[in-house]
């Protein structure tokens, strides 16, 4: 009996652990985004190992509201501790080296910090074997308006104060909060008073000027009002050029990652994301060369700024766009974010794919309270985060998969393309969903001139620009091989063309001269005739009955063929998704609005002396649609041999047909109903308006006995039920 219940006990052990979900174990989620914004799991890039507070650090006393993170070449990290007015150092096992918090200034006397901010650490140059510039330790002593060096070893090295310069404004205030130095001792300062960019200075406090300046967001009627303001009224009014950026940092390269969040440039930042922008104008993350042109490449789905699905689809409430506090710079030129409204981190690679993201508020390991700053110390990252008045640094190691995507960076960075090909297989055999994995095969067989291929694993992963680079190249070997047939062919088509024009003008010359009634192809041929003779094809079409009901249906009918062909064949850099609609809707897209117009301009014509009837009216319209099917046709045939930047003139032709179209059916209304230009456009405009009216009343009328048929429905229900 007793082993009967143990049995029993062990079973409901097991039971209950196995309803426990998967997930609930898991202290947060790695992704990354689809084209269409959707988050695609992937395994961890990093997990979360253990967390280092204060005691474990050997420290007194906690840190409080720290506001900075950086890590030097031997693995040493240092944390900016504003409240306790100190900077920390500890050894690369994350224990205390030295604290700084009192020295003896330049000027012989004992100081201290005024709630620093930043800091940063250089590493020793040498030449010649020998130590020729000893590495530094910066920091932005902020409230004192000031940044302070020190040696390596924490001893008190100088001042830099606040630049001087007339760039400056009368009532500028000097807040340093972040610094980065290149390898040339030139300082980058991050002011959160100063709104004309980065400042820039040497290690002496040399004011050189300022770099990456945001743009500010100025009112469409503020832009009209400033120019009927006076010159003096314009400089009184003085508009601010930028917003203050809140953090740096700095690659090997010298490049420079800053980040900036302004509520003022949400919306901007919104609109930048929604429409997959490419433009740094107002993204929050951006990448400057030493000169302050910003060079961020921004080729994956969506811009490098954070959260993309912003939106909480659970319960429809709006998040809004990430707040990017902080910026790292990773190992093979990956760079990671902060986002510190949902206390998470992404990573993307130097092209501004994302690699990887995570993180999320809690408290278990692995989840993150109020980041702070984040740092990479070689293949693990260190996040700083916390209560204000207890923070912490939590230690994130490198995965086996972390591994597998930073080994295919390094071959992909040092073309070695073949291993990288394989690096990228491999990693797709853990993450089958990770499309920087399909480009990077793409980029490293694109990088062997294998194009055909390449081409292959672009259209996985909806790269439409990475496609059209292979595809250009594709494109002139075909033309290198075929350079001969291509002129013959192109003389061919004119040829065949042109024929067929003289053919079309002489059988619309012979029905001119001709009474009796039309054939077919005759009424099909004289739209070529009223294309480009509007006021003389129309007069005809009316009066000499050139044209007809199965005319204007044929014409009709070819325009939703036409429609229907672009839908289902277009190129693929013109509908990457695949997209496509059914012959049906076409015929919709055709036919309701073309009876709309003839019903709507009949009804108003009739009152207002129009001599055309409902036919000619309709007639008119179906042999107006022609220039839609001359366009439409060869541009989506043309589609599937373009590339993205070619597109656009594709583009301008389709919009010149369906100009095309409405510029005849203008005149040809007014020709037949005999109005002048005047006369006609005041109707055109009413014909609108009446289709307007006619679809609402369409609308109400359905509504109406969808209402009655429910109606219905629920008496018989109810009759049923009580019989």
């Amino acid at each position: 009996m007793k082993k009967l219940i143990s049995v029993f006990c062990l079973l409901f052990v097991f039971l209950m652990i196995a309803s426990v979900p998967v997930g609930a174990a898991r202290a947060y989620q790695t992704y990354t985004y689809s084209i269409g914004g959707k988050a695609l799991y992937s395994p961890d890039a990093y997990t979360a190992v253990k967390t280092i507070d204060a005691a474990a650090m050997g420290l007194t006393q906690k840190i409080s509201n720290a506001s900075d993170l950086v890590v030097d070449n031997e693995g040493n990290v240092y944390i900016a501790d504003t409240d306790q007015n100190r900077v920390i150092c500890l050894d690369r096992y994350y224990r205390v080296r030295f604290e700084i918090s009192t020295f003896i200034n330049d000027q012989g006397k004992l100081d201290t910090f005024h709630r620093p901010q930043g800091v940063f650490v250089t590493e020793d140059r040498y030449e010649g074997g020998e130590v020729k510039y000893a590495g530094r330790i910066f920091v932005c002593d902020t409230e004192a308006s000031r940044v302070l060096t020190f040696t390596r070893s924490g001893e008190f090295d100088s001042v830099i104060e606040a630049p001087e310069s007339e760039l400056f404004g009368q009532d500028a205030i000097y807040w340093p909060v972040a610094i980065a130095v290149d390898r040339y001792d030139r300082l980058f300062v991050v002011s959160s008073e100063t709104n004309e960019g980065i400042i820039v200075m040497t290690d002496k406090g040399e004011f050189t000027g300022f770099i990456g300046a945001q743009q500010s967001v100025t009112s469409v009627w503020a832009q009209i009002w400033k120019r009927f303001q006076t010159a003096e009224q314009r400089a009184r009014n003085v508009t601010v050029i930028s917003y203050p950026y809140n953090n740096i940092d700095i690659n090997e390269r010298g490049f420079i990652y800053v980040t900036i969040y302004a509520s003022e440039l949400v919306k901007k930042m919104e609109g930048a994301i929604k429409n997959q922008s490419t433009s740094g104008l107002y993204a929050p993350c951006k990448l400057l060369n030493p000169a302050g042109d910003e060079i961020m490449r921004r080729n994956g789905f969506w811009p490098p700024a954070g959260e993309v699905d912003y939106i909480n689809e659970y319960n429809k409430t709006y998040d809004g766009v990430s707040r990017i506090t902080d910026v790292a710079c990773g190992p093979e030129q990956t760079w990671t974010i902060v986002d510190s409204k949902r206390n998470k981190l992404y990573t993307y690679d130097y092209d501004g794919n994302l690699l990887f993201a995570f993180g999320d508020q809690g408290t278990q390991l692995g989840n993150l309270e109020d980041i702070r700053a984040v740092a990479y110390q070689e293949d693990t990252m260190l996040v700083l985060s916390g209560s204000n008045t207890n923070q912490r640094i939590t230690v994130f190691n490198r995965t086996e998969y972390g591994d597998a995507l930073i080994q295919a960076l390094h071959h992909q960075n040092e073309r070695l393309y073949d291993l990288a090909i394989e690096d990228w297989k491999e990693i797709l055999m853990r993450n089958s969903n990770y499309d920087a994995a399909y480009i990077g095969i793409g980029q490293s067989l694109f990088r062997s001139g294998k194009y055909a291929e390449a081409l292959k694993y672009y259209k996985s992963a909806y790269d439409v620009d990475n496609y059209s680079d292979a595809y250009k190249e594709l494109r002139k070997e075909w033309m290198a091989k075929f350079f001969l047939l291509i002129p013959i062919a192109i003389g061919l088509l004119c040829f065949g063309i042109g024929r067929f024009l003289r053919y079309a003008a002489k059988v619309n010359k012979r029905a001119s001269i001709t009474a009796g009634k039309r054939t077919y192809k005759e009424e099909i041929l004289f739209v070529f005739h009223l294309m480009f003779h509007p006021f003389d094809g129309y007069w005809d079409l009316k009066h000499e009955k050139r044209g007809s009901i199965r005319g204007a249906l044929t014409m009709m009918g070819l325009a939703v063929i036409a429609l229907f062909y672009r839908s289902v064949g277009r190129g693929y850099v013109m509908n990457p998704k695949g997209q496509y609609s059914t012959i049906f809707m076409q015929l919709l897209v055709v036919v309701v609005p073309v009876m709309l117009f003839a019903v709507a301009n009949w009804c108003l014509t009739t009152l207002f002396e129009g001599e055309g009837s409902f036919k000619d009216i309709f007639i008119g319209i179906g042999y107006s649609l022609f220039p839609l099917v001359l366009t439409v046709i060869p541009t989506t045939l043309l589609s599937n041999f373009v590339t993205s930047a070619e597109t656009d003139i594709l583009s301008v032709i389709v919009t010149l047909g369906f100009i095309w179209t409405g510029f005849l059916i203008f005149f040809g209304m007014m020709v037949t109903h005999g109005y002048t230009v005047p006369k006609n456009l005041v109707t055109t405009l009413g014909t609108i308006v009446g289709m307007a009216f006619i679809m609402f009343l369409a609308i109400l009328f359905t509504s109406l006995v969808m209402d009655m048929v429910s109606f219905v429905r629920n008496i018989v229900t109810e009759v049923t039920y009580r019989i």
